[in-house]
């Protein structure tokens, strides 16, 4: 008998929701935006009502495109938007704020601070992140401090803090009526507040931080059955957590050790399998949880984050009017056959992995009046793939092992010229899935392997079908001019703030 899974895809500027069988293909699925909230400079918002009813609006449209009912799928799992943050009331279900997106840079004066005393990796020993505007702590820390009344009614345990995950989960298992205020290892390990070895949250740094553990959602597995569904989810389970990209690393079936994945996205993220035991970066990565199924150990992984890729066509876009549209950003760069020596850095909110340069700001360099916006168009393109392959170079310092390919997935592979240059530029092959929203497909595996809908990852790896591959054909003399002089562009993008 056929059986259906349900998964919520919660991303930085839309929400799906996607239904799959058990062969892991998609039935049906519905997407909806939500509003991009900027207030002042480097501010970014997001309205934490208008993304439930957005998440609530397209499962019921899924459902019925997939002509089955809530009762009918065996369970129901959570991807997210990671470090996004939010306080709401336990009594009324209500924000009390916007919530502060993972790009927001309004803490950059608290990292500073917290840096003075220890230095940028003062807590990367315990929680494998660097000090950075992006993680969670700092951004709640600050909607305790600016918002009226927030501090007290934390620690009375009547503001609860979550990432969006842990929102949307408390309000389809019953919100104010019991909801059940959790979150899961892998976004846990994004708050800069849990133990990465204990998988527990920290007291000293709960101290540190100012941080009353009354608000904190409870600890859980990625992958286990959490409670019974209400409102559209009446008649199934709760039963699968991850974070975004961790739960792409689990759609791209990334089980061991040395495998590794990038999504291409509102930004990029590279993660790699490295097994059992956290390993700590030294060369500018983010160690983080890979995923916990059911009562198996925790698997770990190094994650390069880029803060901007394709956010930078969406910029063209919306604040240039450039293009109408991605696709016609793919077309006209597929039109020239360089950039016409254009870089484009997109810092808009500083540097990511692994440089970590807040003080970094975007820059377009080595225009001529050749360039058009063709050239402009492939920049912006090839700026992912520079980006990719930094991670990547830092990535094989830490894991001391060279990648032999790289799994793609996320909006952008579907741009020709990117995903070519990118296996040029690597020199190495670049794979993309046959379903390619394996951020869904991994909260779906999540939810499904907690329900007993697949037995085991190994079953999840022999139903992965690959779908289109790229290889390099670059050559090397070439590949290293790009990237020098790529490197000059990122240099002269620091020192901006």
């Amino acid at each position: 008998m056929r059986r259906f899974i349900g998964a919520i895809d919660q991303g930085t500027t839309s929400s799906r929701f996607i239904v799959f069988d058990d062969g892991g293909r998609i039935v049906a699925s519905a997407q909806k935006e939500h509003a991009q909230i900027f207030p002042h400079p480097g501010w970014v918002e997001h309205d934490p009502a208008e993304i439930l009813r957005n998440v609530r609006e397209t499962a019921a449209e899924a459902l019925i495109r997939a002509n089955i009912r809530a009762c009918d799928l065996a369970a129901v799992g959570i991807t997210n938007q990671r470090e996004t943050t939010l306080l709401w009331d336990r009594r009324t279900g209500m924000p009390l704020h916007n919530a502060i997106v993972w790009q927001d840079t309004r803490v950059d004066d608290a990292v500073a601070a917290l840096a003075r005393d220890g230095g940028p990796d003062r807590l990367r020993a315990q929680t494998g992140l660097p000090l950075a505007s992006y993680f969670s702590a700092l951004k709640l820390q600050w909607l305790l401090e600016h918002v009226p009344d927030a501090r007290p009614r934390a620690e009375a345990g009547d503001a609860l803090f979550g990432t969006i995950d842990s929102w949307l989960m408390w309000h389809f298992t019953g919100g104010a009526n019991g909801g059940l205020h959790i979150t899961d290892v892998t976004n846990a390990s994004r708050t800069q507040l849990l133990d990465i070895a204990t998988l527990a949250w920290a007291p000293a740094l709960l101290s540190l931080l100012g941080v009353p553990a009354a608000c904190l959602p409870r600890v859980v597995a990625s992958s286990d059955l959490y409670g019974a569904g209400c409102l559209e989810f009446q008649g199934t389970q709760m039963g699968g957590m991850l974070g975004d990209q961790q739960a792409a690393l689990a759609g791209q079936v990334c089980f061991a050790p040395g495998e590794a994945k990038n999504t291409y996205g509102t930004g990029c993220f590279l993660l790699l399998n490295t097994g059992p035991e956290p390993k700590i970066s030294k060369a500018g990565l983010i160690t983080t949880v890979a995923y916990k199924f059911g009562e198996a150990p925790a698997a770990y992984a190094l994650e390069g984050s880029i803060a901007i890729t394709g956010a930078l066509v969406q910029w063209l876009r919306d604040n240039l009017g450039m293009i109408g549209s991605a696709a016609e950003a793919s077309a006209l760069a597929a039109a020239v056959g360089d950039n016409g020596g254009v870089y484009i850095v997109p810092a808009f909110s500083g540097l990511y992995a692994p440089h970590w340069r807040a003080d970094a700001r975007g820059i377009m360099a080595g225009l001529t009046r050749f360039a058009d916006r063709r050239h402009i168009c492939r920049a912006a393109l090839e700026a992912a793939a520079h980006q990719t392959c930094d991670v990547v170079a830092a990535m094989e310092r830490d894991f001391d092992r060279p990648l032999t390919s790289l799994k793609v997935d996320g909006g952008m592979v579907a741009s020709e010229p990117l995903m070519q240059f990118q296996a040029d530029l690597l020199g190495l092959d670049v794979i993309r899935p046959e379903i390619t929203e394996t951020t869904a497909l991994g909260a779906a595996y999540a939810a499904g392997l907690a329900a007993g809908v697949w037995a085991d990852t190994d079953t999840l790896r022999a139903q992965w079908r690959e779908g289109r591959r790229w290889r390099s054909g670059m050559a090397g003399e070439r590949r290293d001019r790009l990237r020098r002089e790529w490197g000059r562009a990122v240099e002269r993008s620091f020192g901006w703030v």
